[in-house]
């Protein structure tokens, strides 16, 4: 047999954990292969060995046959192997082309030759369908361009092996649809493709193979055909995953949250929620569905005190708290789990254990006379990681180290410990794995069964009918429709999404 990539008994070892333990992987000539695993399962890290980014204590890596050290990105590039990684590595300020050329520029004389180069961006740009824009600036196309820019600067780079990392985490639907076509072009083209990702509908929509790894250990390879996502998932976890998610009718009692005629400009001071109504009573779950961009972020800031508001009314038990500061927000009996969890949920350089006293640092018994009392901390610490199945080496672990399904059990621990009447949870399960997931949603239900208000955003709709015990669906910064999720369909909710249908009610 014929593959372009072998890696053969990789083990990577990092202090105190065994990443890659003997995982043998096998890319043939024109597949796309899936690399499935849990958060942390050591996906990433495999790939990183491939791409140069790491170097393995033991095993064998072959391209086309011959045996290869990779020692760097750029000897990967050289072997025509390019990633994309999940976070991407783009210049902000700089321009599409400027971005994929930058170390491989085309010089006419002295000087860097800009028409060549975008007139080359332009012609691969077409090439693979990827309709971007070569002299557009990053900073001002979304995050669904910046990866097809991604691609370009590894197609541009030669790339014959293409390695995803998580691609589908941070697309809208649309945009999803538009990568899996740019996929089957790739392949036309004879390139072979490694796509890591825990989404067993993509795996089976788009892969040819599979190879399931667990804890760190190589499970099975197998052809996607005739598999299920049920078996898939439980190879990934290693036991049976429930995908409908087990839970009583809500008793819904006071209203917790009040929103009356609530306007909130966006950062470019454009109108981003326009006068909009909306409570949440304790003991339910309302998720709020709309496509990305239509006020969500606006309106949970504006909740939370990050965001100031044009005018309306926000009120938690019946007291008004739109002008408090957001830390008397918080303790006013409002948890947040943010959409970002880079940005908004953590402090990336500091322990995990830090991390997890973030928004109660400040009192007892977590410090006194403004000095932190380190024991506490790691005390609270070790009781969330344990409880929340956080997977950490130990509670000192910066939380950069962490995987980004760890890190989001981290938030969320912190966030349900401190047992807020109010719970916002927004995208909390982008990005994680089935029996992450589960146990998200478990949580979740867990909280409106202890009486609690918990509003939920997401923009995937299977976890909003899911979850929702109500959900009011959010179109250009306006609810639209309150519908209940046992008598609609995803197809009702994507047309009241796009604004095509109006319907209200379902209290």
């Amino acid at each position: 047999m014929d593959y372009v990539v072998e890696m053969l008994n990789i083990r990577k070892e990092f202090p105190g954990i065994v990443a890659n333990d003997n995982i043998t992987l096998q890319l043939k000539k024109g597949e796309i292969h899936a690399l499935l695993g849990e958060n942390g399962a050591g996906k990433s890290t495999l790939m990183n060995v491939l791409f140069g980014l790491y170097q393995p204590e033991k095993g064998e890596i072959k391209v086309k046959g011959k045996t290869v050290k990779i020692t760097s990105p750029n000897i990967a590039n050289d072997l025509g192997i390019g990633m994309v990684h999940q976070h991407f590595m783009l210049v902000d300020t700089f321009t599409v082309t400027e971005n994929i050329v930058l170390g491989l520029e085309p010089k006419k004389g002295l000087n860097i030759d800009m028409k060549k180069a975008e007139k080359d961006v332009q012609e691969i740009s077409d090439r693979y369908g990827l309709k971007v824009d070569p002299k557009a600036k990053i900073a001002d196309i979304s995050v669904g361009m910046q990866q097809r820019v991604e691609i370009l600067k590894t197609l541009y780079r030669g790339a014959e092996m293409l390695i995803f990392d998580e691609p589908t985490a941070v697309l809208t639907p649309q945009e999803i649809k538009e990568l899996t076509q740019i996929f089957r072009t790739l392949i036309k083209e004879g390139k072979s493709i490694i796509l890591i990702t825990h989404k067993l509908k993509e795996i089976i929509e788009v892969c040819d193979r599979v190879t399931v790894i667990r804890k760190g250990v190589g499970i099975e390879t197998l052809d996607v055909e005739g598999t299920t996502p049920t078996q898939l998932a439980s190879l990934m976890v290693g036991r049976e995953v429930l995908f409908k998610t087990d839970k009583k009718p809500a008793v819904p009692k006071d209203t917790v949250l009040e929103i009356s005629k609530l306007n909130v400009k966006d950062s470019r001071g454009v109108d981003a929620v326009r006068n909009l109504d909306l409570t949440v009573r304790s003991g339910e779950i309302v998720g709020i569905a709309g496509v990305d961009g239509n006020g969500q972020s606006e309106l949970i800031e504006a909740i939370t005190g990050l965001k100031k508001i044009q005018s309306g009314s926000v009120k938690l038990n019946g007291k008004e708290i739109s002008k408090y500061k957001t830390r008397k927000i918080t303790e006013a009996g409002v948890g947040h789990i943010p959409q970002d969890r880079h940005k908004h949920g953590l402090v990336l350089d500091f322990p995990i254990g830090d991390n997890m006293v973030l928004q109660t640092y400040y009192s007892k018994p977590y410090s006194k006379y403004s000095v932190l009392n380190n024991k506490e901390i790691n005390k609270q610490a070790k009781k969330l990681i344990q409880e929340f199945d956080v997977r950490t080496p130990s509670e000192t672990t910066p939380a950069r180290a962490l995987s980004g399904g760890n890190q989001q059990k981290a938030i969320i621990g912190r966030e349900v410990d401190r047992d807020p009447d109010l719970l916002i949870a927004a995208q909390p399960t982008r990005g994680l794995d089935v029996g992450a997931i589960e146990f998200i949603h478990k949580r979740l239900i867990e909280q409106r069964d202890n009486g609690k208000a918990v509003l939920l955003i997401s923009f995937e709709l299977e976890e909003i009918l899911n979850v929702s015990d109500r959900i009011a669906v959010i179109y250009e910064g306006n609810i639209i429709a309150i519908v209940d999720p046992k008598e609609t369909t995803e197809q009702e909710l994507g047309l009241l999404m796009a604004g095509s249908k109006k319907k209200v009610g379902a209290e």
